[in-house]
């Protein structure tokens, strides 16, 4: 006779092994208005909540944004990883948020795209990865 557990047994364990897909990888760069730059680091120190849910919500995790200085000049560069489906829907639902939509009006002064973005209305220009370990 049959183990009547054996199923849930084998469901369970599907379910436990299962893989997660590998996430998209997004990376960008933009210029920081140096007299705008205390701003814009005091608004990331302490990010509304809001914000932050929208940003999970639209499946990104590991989300974080770095200040250099280069030249005397100073740029940031954003890294997230991306685990939905529909990068595109994601990010046109982010941008039709309200509060995102405020917290931008408070960020988007504070950055100076480059060249390229710029010319396109953008604030952040895309970057090309070559190079990724595991």
């Amino acid at each position: 006779m049959k183990n009547p557990l054996y199923p849930l047994c084998a469901f369970l364990l599907t379910g436990c092994c299962a893989t997660h897909p590998t996430p998209q990888r997004y990376a960008w760069v933009t210029g920081l208005k140096p007299e705008k730059a205390a701003r814009y680091e005091d608004l990331h120190a302490h990010p509304w909540p809001s914000v932050n849910q929208m940003i999970k919500a639209c499946h990104i995790q590991n989300f974080s944004i770095h200040e250099r200085e280069i030249d005397g000049k100073l740029y940031l560069f954003a890294y997230l990883e991306y685990t939905g489906k529909d990068f595109d829907a994601d990010m046109k639902r982010m941008a039709a948020d309200p509060e995102t939509q405020r917290w931008w009006k408070e960020t988007d002064p504070c950055q100076s795209p480059l060249p390229d973005a710029a010319a396109k209305g953008k604030i952040w220009s895309d970057t090309k990865e070559v190079y990724f370990l595991k």
